[in-house]
């Protein structure tokens, strides 16, 4: 097995978990810091897409793994705004929780 599709699929179910919990979150309260977890969940969610797409050699016009090339962009930049948005959301969420 392609050890991108491997990563892509190990990958999916943390991620598939993350962002199930903050849609969840997110239909509950309304708020930024629900939005930019889930928002930060959605981008993480394109990197393992990315991910697979590469493995199973999808969408070859966007050669996947090359560097300068736009599949290298999109998983970049997903990876970079999931891993700021969704922490940052986090924080957010944990310092204007109401305390019961």
């Amino acid at each position: 097995m392609n050890p991108t599709l491997l990563r892509g699929l190990v990958a999916l179910v943390p991620v598939t978990v993350l962002l199930s919990g903050a849609a969840i979150l997110f239909v509950k309260a309304r708020n930024v810091s629900s939005f930019l977890q889930l928002l930060g969940a959605a981008c993480l969610m394109v990197v393992v897409f990315c991910h697979i797409s590469e493995g199973l050699h999808l969408l070859p016009r966007m050669n996947w793994g090359l560097e300068q090339s736009i599949g290298h962009y999109i998983d970049l930049w997903g990876a970079t705004l999931g891993l700021t948005l969704f922490p940052i959301g986090y924080l957010f969420h944990t310092l204007t929780r109401q305390r019961a």
